[in-house]
């Protein structure tokens, strides 16, 4: 028996992301439409909604439309549509676009917005909260509860005040626990407690492995005369060489513009930075000539899903489900996830509910999964399924060409019969002594910078005297394996500084772990090629402060 408080739910949700905060307002609707009585919690690591929300974005409004018919009228803050769709290939030192006539319909951004993620998170925790939605910000979800059948109970949060050393502080709390009679988890790409359910239940099954990219992201204030207000731009090509990716550009309201890097992370070169490659991406003389003048004020980073339908892993299990990010329902080539998210979270609602109305509970939500697979989710990610494998598989230039083609084909109605497989970001490494170290320029303090810096922006915060969240399966590996034979790649994957060799001079390297920089990206967890590191939750709260990202 535990001896930690305990709070009753009908539905309990972990993380106020889209797909969260979606399924928690589609079940209250549903409960007020046939006048019952349903109490739903959702659980938010972040200070404040909104807090670790990191994309873009150019946002499809099509489940917004669905959720909330008259958002317009709401003062969402959605509020600059797309008024120029552009898509960039970049050499050292040019460019050429690529016509929307060589390009499928659902690719020119017709009818999307512009705009924050994380204020379009903060406005539907407005709407959820005046529906009866309890949402509980800075309480992070650390552990699964089971009932004695192995279905999933709920979650507990973190305790609160444990010292590095394990020891309880003056301010010690311990966790509480929220028994849900269905838990749904929207934690994002690469969740701590999916990773859990996943190998307990295995729901990878035969699903391919997910893939990800890592996605560096910008917030630039710019001259007046610069800004387009729904300018959108993509490129691909410059500077990546041996990795694929590509850049986004997006003139939000206010003068201000987004700007990121999305690198895969099937990256062979141990010496490859995503950082770096974006912080290079931006003297490229094009993307130089949107943003010089301005003052960036914002910085983040964040791991993306890019497996596509072939990842999609089994979504229900005994007492629960897998919805947005955490189960990965990412379109890559449309770079849009959000509408998927939602929808998602949507259609676990109306599983859950219905099931809840049968006097059901702590069971499989066997309607969920056909929903998203039969219905547009899965119709709109089979279209793309083979647009990131092929690139991985030929190259950015070659593999372009073979996933336009597909694409077409796919979008005219002549389904291609074959699916290329993924496979694992953390077997792709080389051997340092198989790849060439990169000399990577030095910040100019304008239009570059450095991590650190940059690390500030995005108003990173964690309680120092508390245990590394940043765990080690085996305490040799980081020197053993990661620094001896791939030069530890984990100093440049990182785009927060938190891994440093240090004590090289004086010939006893070890690896040090400056948790306090970590924006949660998840990176490490995903790309280290032994999976010694374990990404798991840090006191609620801890972690980035976006504003407006």
């Amino acid at each position: 028996m535990s001896d930690r408080e305990s709070m009753e739910y009908d539905v309990v949700i972990v993380g106020a992301g889209p797909a969260g905060l979606s399924a928690a307002i589609r079940l209250k609707q549903l409960a007020e439409q046939e006048g019952r009585d349903l109490s739903v919690c959702i659980l938010e690591k972040g200070s404040e909604v909104g807090a670790h929300i990191l994309s873009g974005a150019v946002i499809d409004p099509k489940a917004l439309d669905e959720l909330i018919p008259d958002w317009k009228d709401r003062d969402c803050p959605l509020k600059v549509e797309v008024s120029e769709n552009h898509h960039w290939v970049l050499t050292a030192s040019g460019q050429y676009s690529i016509p929307h006539l060589f390009t499928p319909g659902f690719m020119h951004n017709k009818g999307a917005f512009t705009g924050s993620l994380g204020n379009l998170c903060r406005w539907l925790a407005e709407q959820a909260e005046g529906l009866g939605v309890e949402i509980f910000p800075g309480f992070a979800a650390a552990e699964v509860l089971y009932n004695e059948d192995g279905s999933v109970k709920g979650v507990a949060t973190g305790d609160m005040g444990v010292a590095r050393d394990g020891s309880h502080r003056p301010d010690y709390q311990p966790g509480m626990e929220l028994h849900g009679k269905y838990t749904l988890l929207g934690e994002g790409a690469r969740g701590h407690l999916t990773k859990q359910l996943t190998e307990q239940f295995d729901l990878r099954g035969k699903s391919g492995p997910q893939v990800y990219g890592i996605g560096i992201k910008e917030l630039w204030d710019i001259p007046a005369e610069k800004h387009v207000p729904g300018r959108v731009i993509h490129t691909q090509g410059w500077p990546l060489d041996d990795a694929w990716g590509g850049g986004f550009l997006y003139h939000h309201a206010n003068g201000q513009v987004a700007l990121g890097f999305v690198v895969a992370l099937d990256y062979k070169n141990p010496y490859l930075s995503p950082f770096e490659e974006m912080q290079r991406w931006k003297t490229h003389p094009a993307i130089k000539a949107e943003i010089e003048g301005g003052k960036r004020i914002s910085y983040g980073a964040r791991a993306i899903n890019e497996g596509g339908w072939q990842s999609i892993p089994q979504l229900a299990f005994p007492g629960g489900a897998l919805i947005g990010c955490s189960a990965g329902f990412v379109n890559v080539p449309r770079i849009k996830g959000t509408h998927t998210a939602m929808k998602s979270g949507m259609l676990a609602a109306e599983a859950a509910f219905d099931a809840l109305g049968k006097q059901r509970s702590h069971d499989v939500l066997e309607s969920y999964e056909p929903a998203v697979r039969d219905g547009w989710i899965g119709k709109e990610l089979k279209k793309v399924r083979n647009v990131q494998p092929a690139v991985a598989k030929f190259g950015s230039a070659l593999g372009t060409v073979i996933a336009g083609a597909e694409m077409w084909l796919n979008h005219l109605g002549l389904t291609t019969p074959w699916t290329l497989k993924h496979h694992a970001d953390h077997k792709q490494m080389h051997r340092k002594d198989h790849a060439i170290p990169i000399n990577y320029p030095k910040p100019d303090g304008v239009l570059t910078f450095d991590r650190l810096s940059s690390v500030y922006l995005s108003n990173t915060n964690h309680e120092e005297d508390q245990p590394v969240h940043l765990t080690l399966k085996d305490a040799d590996v980081p020197i053993e394996v990661n620094y001896d034979i791939y030069a530890s790649p984990e100093t440049r994957y990182c785009p927060a500084g938190v891994y440093e060799i240090v004590g090289e001079e004086e010939g006893n390297p070890k690896l040090q772990i400056n948790a306090q920089n970590c924006v949660h990206c998840k990176t490490c967890d995903i790309k280290d090629m032994t999976q010694n590191i374990n990404w798991v939750v840090p006191e609620g709260g801890g972690g980035p402060n976006y504003p407006n990202m």
